[in-house]
């Protein structure tokens, strides 16, 4: 009956002359993660100069952030994370149907799964505007035959897209190297992090307190963190791991294993991510793939300094030895050597998190993240003489 209630809303004065541009945000999935803290930041700033709807495949935390920014959610039943023909051309038609009930100017897919099957489904329906955010190219980081099917399907959606949105440099170059996105209808839209009222970090009594925050599933490589810890003294810190997925149950075992269960703690999902890395002492991850990590940035808001992969985007995040210290994947040992770096040295610690946070400052406000946005679809919707959004 909800569903049913959303889709009969879509409708709502959609043929007004002085109607605002209608925005169609698609997701994969409703779940914790980057995707969802991606459009959760983005969506007041469009709200009011767009008629917005967001969908993805079930009810939670991104329903949650798009009633409260004041947008309109559908929950879809057929677009599901894992490849499955038959499940795949129902979500396809899902959204073909969810299109054309809501006629978009725009549709603004995000994630694998709904970057494919939502172009396709924009372009199917007539949608004039169709851009795609590749948050991290799906084929770069599953394995097998997901890469192939993933890497072929970005290469056969190419002609059907607007605007390609890559968060970091890198991510262009791969996608260009690949055939997956075009030079000149690619942008790189960095993402943003919120600087005001965010608890920044305090000085914590006894160990320092080392951080990580992620979905447990690759490419998170949380056991390469465990087995770094596993080499410093463990009096000297405590960790918390922040998060859940399905390879929780290797983690914990990683951790008992190597005789840490004092020292690490797993502590599952997080309702106050914010608060809890202003209590520690240093942020570190050791994924084996990332675009641009929002977990990074949200442990740079908090001044705190980072220790991480240098993969993906991360480098263009974190400079090394200014505002954190980067190590090769896959590599305990250098990552232990960083840890331990920072916590024998109490001042470096502080004078790379104040760099990380005053780089949070400069390159990744909110703000300018938000207006980018809404340049490129003013952009677009003036090539095609369609309304605009209000100044």
């Amino acid at each position: 009956m909800r569903r049913r209630r959303s889709l009969e809303l879509l409708n709502d004065g959609r043929d007004t002359a002085d109607r605002r541009p209608r925005l169609l945000i698609l997701v994969t999935l409703d779940q914790v993660g980057g995707v969802k803290s991606y459009v959760a930041a983005l969506l007041p700033g469009v709200v009011e100069r767009f008629d917005v709807v967001v969908a993805a495949h079930g009810e939670g935390p991104l329903r949650d952030a798009a009633l409260a920014a004041g947008a309109r959610y559908v929950p879809l039943r057929h677009v599901r994370r894992s490849i499955n023909p038959g499940q795949d051309i129902l979500g396809l038609v899902e959204l073909v149907r969810l299109c054309r009930r809501f006629r978009p100017d725009i549709v603004h897919a995000n994630s694998a799964k709904a970057g494919l099957l939502g172009r396709l489904a924009a372009f199917i329906a007539g949608v004039p505007i169709r851009i795609f955010n590749a948050h991290g190219w799906a084929f770069a980081t599953h394995p097998g035959r997901r890469s192939w099917v993933y890497l072929w399907g970005d290469r056969i959606m190419r002609p059907l897209t607007t605007t390609v949105i890559c968060v970091a440099e890198n991510e262009v170059a791969r996608g260009l190297a690949a055939g997956t996105c075009n030079a000149d209808r690619t942008v790189v839209i960095r993402n943003g992090i919120e600087l005001n009222g965010v608890p920044t970090w305090r000085p914590t009594a006894g160990a320092p307190v080392i951080v990580t925050v992620g979905r447990l599933h690759p490419p998170k490589d949380f056991v390469t963190f465990v087995r770094a810890l596993a080499a410093l003294d463990a009096d000297a810190f405590r960790a918390v791991i922040v998060g859940d997925g399905p390879d929780r149950a290797q983690i914990e075992a990683e951790i008992r294993r190597l005789g840490l269960g004092r020292s690490v703690e797993l502590v599952g999902r997080h309702d106050a991510v914010p608060e809890l890395l202003a209590e520690s002492d240093i942020f570190a991850l050791s994924s084996t793939s990332e675009a641009m990590p929002m977990t990074i940035l949200e442990a740079m808001a908090a001044a705190l300094p980072i220790v991480a992969s240098a993969v993906g985007g991360v480098p263009e995040l974190v400079v090394h030895a200014e505002s954190g210290l980067l190590v090769p994947q896959r590599d305990p040992d250098a990552l232990a050597g960083a840890i331990g770096r920072l916590l024998a040295d109490p001042e470096l610690r502080r004078r790379l998190g104040s760099s990380a946070r005053a780089r949070a400052e400069t390159l990744f406000d909110l703000s300018s993240f938000r207006q980018a946005h809404v340049e490129l679809y003013r952009r677009e919707l003036s090539k095609r003489g369609l309304p605009l959004p209000a100044p």
